[in-house]
């Protein structure tokens, strides 16, 4: 198993690759939305979480990310010494109408097909994607985790209404009218959903990209008055039905999984290592369920994460895990020492799991 980084977009720099390394990384997954550059409530050192007015505007949705965008950006991660792995979401922009079955939905899709075609040319083997209507929202900020460091959790449902011109936690149009998105049911989010497979799993298998599909976050049955996707584990598996290919896998996210309501979450992991659907792994911690659960630091949650890496190892799985969050610690450097901390857990672990295999084939 790989040793990799998540970096939002305004880390991806020189600086932060060299952080990666001497952490003992050997990939990075990297989002190229920005979530921070019109949050009123996000703040760059941390991850988003935003209020009720979601993570900020959306991008251009005339600029798609170019092959000569991606090539470079790939060229400058490799000459730091790391691999390039994933990019993670789509921006909103490019495909709000994809998730709300809006007029727009036909052009957005081939919009999206060249975003893949373009990301195959420069070799990123992996897509990163949330198929989500109201996106990551509801999560709150609080001194959870060990020695009250502050981290991010859920208190409770989050039922307030979306309004008109925002999805995915996002707004991609200040000028919608007033009102609220109506809201879609279940069956009309799966179909959306087999609509954007149908459309982009043969372009991804062309251009030999992964399509990675990551639980909802935080999964509930309903966000904003909005259906949720995958929020319990079994619905992993019907997003991997619906259009079986081996570009159709899972962006598995342990800390989303463990806060369902079902399922355990050692099983879980092994069923779908097993199929070889993991495309990449948040390796978090948690604690609770939803609505009411806490992220931790990596070694105290309810997750023992040795056991998942176990499993992880005894079914074969050769691919890059990353923090995803991480308490913020009390220093000047809140995202740096978090980081590390949770990377430096990693690192030991993935060299017991090495010592024990010696062991057991001396």
């Amino acid at each position: 198993m790989k040793l990799g980084l998540g970096l939002y977009r305004h880390q991806l720099n020189a600086q932060h690759y060299q952080f990666a390394r001497q952490c003992g990384c050997t990939h990075l997954v990297v989002h190229l939305v920005d979530y921070f550059r019109s949050s009123r409530s996000n703040q760059p050192g941390d991850q988003p979480v935003g209020d009720d007015t979601g993570w900020g505007l959306a991008g251009d949705p005339d600029t798609l990310w170019s092959f000569e965008e991606l090539a470079a950006l790939k060229r400058g991660i490799n000459a730091a010494g790391l691999e390039l792995e994933a990019v993670e979401n789509f921006d909103p922009a490019h495909w709000h109408d994809v998730l709300l079955d809006g007029p727009k939905k036909a052009q957005q899709l081939e919009n999206l097909k060249t975003l893949i075609r373009n990301l195959g040319r420069a070799g990123i083997p992996v897509m990163g994607y949330n198929f989500s209507i109201a996106g990551v929202a509801g999560r709150v900020k609080g001194n959870f985790a060990r020695a009250s460091t502050e981290a991010v959790g859920m208190d409770g449902p989050f039922d307030k209404p979306m309004p008109n011109g925002m999805v995915w936690n996002m707004v991609y149009d200040r000028n919608a009218p007033p009102g609220n998105v109506p809201a879609a049911t279940h069956d009309q989010l799966w179909q959306r959903l087999k609509d954007f497979l149908d459309a982009l799993i043969p372009v991804a298998e062309e251009a030999g990209i992964t399509l990675a599909a990551h639980p909802d976050d935080p999964p509930m049955p309903a966000v904003r008055g909005q259906p949720r996707l995958v929020y319990q584990p079994h619905l992993y598996q019907k997003l991997l039905d619906l259009r079986p290919s081996p570009r159709n896998a899972l962006e598995f996210c342990l800390g989303s999984l463990a806060e369902m309501t079902e399922g355990d979450i050692y099983d879980v992991v092994d069923t779908y290592s097993r199929q070889g659907k993991l495309g990449y792994v948040h390796f978090r911690n948690v604690r609770g369920k939803v609505p009411y659960y806490k992220e931790t630091f990596i070694d105290d949650g309810d997750i023992d994460m040795l056991r998942v890496l176990r499993i992880l190892k005894k079914n074969g799985y050769n691919g890059v895990l990353i923090p995803d969050h991480a308490p913020q610690m009390a220093c000047d450097a809140p995202w740096h020492a978090g980081m590390a901390y949770a990377l430096g857990y990693m690192r030991a672990a993935l060299q017991t799991l090495e010592t024990e295999q010696a062991r057991q084939t001396q």
